[in-house]
């Protein structure tokens, strides 16, 4: 899903591809990609958030509202294997709820065993991103990119390119599905669509808000022992010009790419960290170039998203890869200003890449600014988040 490659001849053809498809089986009420645009701060007026009061609402597509049913219808088929070609995965197979919706993989695999180039990125507050994916300054809505794991073939993620028709007799001969379809939807006149199954995951989506970490309860709440003084210097290690973190991990969600309620923009970035530096031109692996997939500007090579922060203790491996695996090599990266890889194919000096950002200087930390700042990150750990009754699997209850 919201953490696997998206190539741009992906989007164009598998996408368009499957609404030729759609429209040609007569699911006039496919999702219109191009017409999905239109924001709207809230949704249905009796559905509730849950939010604390410092948090600001996340923006919902208008033809989208959200309703209880249909994060419920939701959550059903976020966990429904029978969405998958083989019968053995599902949306949550790479998105784990203890693992705050990520899969503990290097790099994700499909229902065809096919080895994945990106890791799964965490789906928590995935509701408050302004963009999806590591590197697909095209893919702004969940909708939209729900898409990609059903139905997209390169890579190969749940495998239904082709299965359309199969994949709605399904749903429709289910009683329980047929009956919290029409729930979800009942205003429309073909109740069980792809348009409507997208729309539904998007929903329950959106739910995963993750703003009780301790640190949340020390800064927000008011409880100056939710953290420990170790984190306490940590976080200002963190926020500090020196350490640079903050600027590309910074504000509600501990991302640069955000939107909400109380923003007048979106605001997008994407950045090379100096992962890799495979020759003078600052190349990365050919199967990883970042935003250059889509837009071949040579200046964009390298430029991924930065993910948010929030319960990253319980997302390891890191980066879009997974080539880093603790938070302590991760440190050692950004110490460095890159990372160098002494021998092998992808042998080079990251921080020599001469499109690196300017934010990744490199920096010292003695052995507790090291400690001090690991206690900082941990203390980003929802445990409340990863242990909701109401994001688990249901057909476990």
């Amino acid at each position: 899903m919201t953490g696997l490659l998206h190539r741009s001849r992906l989007i164009s053809l598998a996408i368009l591809g499957l609404l030729s498809c759609c429209l040609a089986m007569g699911a006039s009420q496919f999702l219109a990609i191009e017409g999905h645009a239109k924001w709207a701060l809230a949704a249905e007026p009796h559905f509730v958030w849950n939010l604390p009061e410092w948090v600001p609402k996340p923006l919902v597509p208008a033809d989208n509202p959200m309703t209880q049913a249909k994060v419920e219808l939701g959550r059903h088929l976020f966990y429904e294997k029978r969405l998958s070609v083989n019968g053995e995965q599902s949306c949550a197979s790479c998105h784990i709820q203890a693992l705050a919706f990520t899969d503990g993989k290097t790099v994700s695999i499909g229902t065809t065993g096919q080895t994945h180039p990106r890791n799964a990125m965490s789906l928590a507050n995935v509701a408050y991103n302004s963009v999806l994916t590591w590197a697909n300054p095209l893919m702004h809505h969940l909708e939209q990119q729900m898409l990609v794991p059903l139905f997209g073939e390169e890579p190969v993620e749940l495998g239904m390119a082709g299965k359309e028709a199969q994949l709605l007799t399904l749903l429709r001969q289910d009683e329980n599905y047929a009956r919290m379809f029409a729930e979800a939807f009942p205003d429309k006149n073909e109740v069980v669509s792809i348009r409507n199954l997208t729309f539904a995951i998007a929903a329950f989506q959106r739910t995963l808000l993750s703003f009780n970490s301790p640190y949340d309860r020390y800064r927000y709440g008011g409880d100056n022992n939710a953290i420990s003084t170790s984190a306490k210097r940590g976080e200002t290690l963190f926020h500090s010009e020196r350490l640079e973190c903050f600027h590309c991990h910074g504000g509600l969600i501990f991302s640069d790419s955000v939107q909400h309620e109380r923003l007048a923009f979106s605001e997008i970035a994407f950045h090379n960290t100096g992962l890799y530096n495979l020759n003078p031109d600052g190349d990365y692996p050919s199967k990883n170039t970042g935003v250059y997939e889509i837009t071949h500007d040579p200046k964009d090579m390298g430029r991924f998203k930065a993910p948010s922060l929030r319960n990253i203790a319980l997302t390891a491996p890191y980066m879009h890869d997974g080539s880093i695996q603790t938070l302590d090599e991760t440190i050692d990266h950004y110490a460095a200003g890159g990372r160098t890889i002494e021998t092998g194919p992808y042998a080079g000096v990251g921080s020599a890449n001469p499109l690196k950002s300017t934010f990744i200087q490199g920096f010292e930390l003695t052995d507790q600014e090291r400690q001090d700042l690991l206690a900082f990150l941990n203390a980003l750990t929802d445990d409340s988040f990863v242990q909701n009754p109401a994001f688990n699997d249901p057909y476990d209850d």
